[in-house]
């Protein structure tokens, strides 16, 4: 009777730490997440991350949609229907400003350059002076624009601002002739100048870095875990990108990002950065410039900036 009674209660402690184990288990499991991308080098470790299956080795399902304009982008999130995206200080600005919670997680790598028609007169940043300069209205793009007037000691009613949303069209119109200069993320900046524009400058002459990955207030609350495992996939993606020639992955690059075929030849990454926060001058510089423009209130960095990145697990 003893050893009968013996087995039994092994039986229920061995059925009891099995389905202890599986309820574990459940509520491990990493809730998805849905990530909006641009036309840009700042996506490129997401489609390497998702291709050579680092997501999968982190235990997490993303899902990445593809965008080409901001305000496609910021209407995306602002309806529920992604949880963070690649994105720009000003785009968290705007949208901390017209009540919607959403803050920068850490920064990109991305630079932003201005290019001149090969047919327009125009040879350095002074030249614009009286030009038509395509751009995307309150975005990095504008915000670059005018460090770049500023800079060559023009203001911005001494150009003619194009309002142009979607980068591929801006790029199309900028190789047409249409348009004297434009404003491009790279690679778009470089594939202009493959086409025959001119390189004049950008964000890295400046040494300005408005570029950041966001996500919403109730993302970063309800899924904080899934949030470090997608950057801890991002920073495998960021080390094969530094350490792999560009042959290797080019055709994949090319085939997920939307870029156009002179992308392939055009396109030369710098190394890319592992995760980290933007730096408290990049929040500073993009607050004053939206102040600067009465698009938005006085912000503190702590009120932009997430720190979901370097918290404990």
């Amino acid at each position: 009777m003893k050893k009968l009674l013996s087995m039994a209660l092994s039986l229920v402690l061995l059925f009891s730490a099995g389905c202890g184990g599986a309820t574990q288990e459940k509520e491990s499991k990493l809730a998805k997440l849905t990530i909006g991308l641009m036309p840009d080098t700042d996506s490129i470790p997401f489609i390497i991350a998702a291709e050579r299956g680092y997501f999968v080795e982190e235990g997490i399902e993303v899902e990445l949609v593809q965008f080409k304009s901001a305000m496609e982008r910021d209407a995306a999130l602002q309806s529920g229907n992604l949880d963070g995206a690649v994105s720009d200080l000003l785009a968290v600005i705007f949208a901390r400003s017209g009540g919607f919670s959403v803050r920068a997680t850490s920064y990109t790598d991305g630079n932003y350059n201005l290019v001149a028609s090969g047919s327009a007169p125009i040879s350095s940043a002074a030249d614009l002076r009286g030009k038509e300069i395509a751009i995307s209205r309150n975005t990095i793009i504008e915000y670059v624009t005018d460090e770049i007037l500023a800079v060559n000691g023009m203001e911005e009613q001494n150009v003619s601002k194009v309002v142009i949303p979607q980068i591929p069209v801006r790029l199309e119109m900028l190789q047409s002739g249409n348009l004297a200069a434009a404003v491009l993320p790279e690679p778009m900046a470089s594939v202009a100048v493959a086409s025959g524009s001119r390189y004049i400058t950008g964000s890295g002459d400046l040494g300005i870095n408005p570029g950041v990955i966001v996500f919403t207030d109730s993302s970063i609350k309800d899924k904080a875990q899934s949030i470090r495992a997608m950057y801890r996939s991002y920073n495998k993606a960021v080390k094969y990108l530094n350490d792999t020639p560009h042959a290797e992955y080019i055709d994949l690059v090319m085939e997920k990002s939307g870029f156009p075929e002179p992308a392939r030849d055009a396109l030369e990454l710098k190394p890319y950065r592992p995760a980290g926060l933007p730096a408290e001058k990049d929040v500073e510089e993009a607050v004053h410039w939206v102040k600067s423009k009465d698009l938005g209130g006085d912000y503190r960095y702590d009120d932009l900036v997430s720190k979901v990145l370097t918290e404990e697990k």
